[in-house]
């Protein structure tokens, strides 16, 4: 089964994308803040279980989703690519060079779950 971590501080947010994906056979790790999402990657990489796909919010206590991604382009690049970052912020507005801004998966909240699928089925054909 394919794993994929979801790291939001809203509650029900981590509950929902939890419910749909495991309604879509997939093995679900959840993260609440940026900390806790850093801990699950190394540890995914030290258990040799990784993950096909990281759920991100933008703005989450202590380490953010861009610092996140960062850490990955370092520490894990290929699983760059495979970054969903979700985030209440409007996509237009983004800071040139942000990762707001230059990352290719991003879906502004609130988002429906035909365009989550459709951005999951791309990410998973790559």
């Amino acid at each position: 089964m394919p794993r994929v971590l979801i790291v939001d501080d809203e509650s029900g947010i981590r509950f929902a994308l939890k419910r749909w994906f495991e309604r879509q056979q997939w093995t679900v790790v959840e993260a609440c803040d940026g900390h806790e999402a850093l801990r699950a990657l190394a540890n995914s990489v030290e258990l040799s279980a990784p993950f096909d796909l990281v759920v991100c919010d933008l703005h989450l206590p202590g380490v953010s989703g861009e610092e996140i991604v960062v850490r990955l382009r370092v520490d894990n690049p290929a699983l760059v690519p495979k970054v969903i970052l979700t985030t209440g912020d409007a996509i237009d507005d983004a800071m040139p060079g942000s990762v707001l801004a230059t990352h290719p998966n991003v879906l502004q909240k609130p988002f429906d779950l035909v365009t989550l699928r459709t951005v999951v089925e791309r990410l998973r054909a790559v």
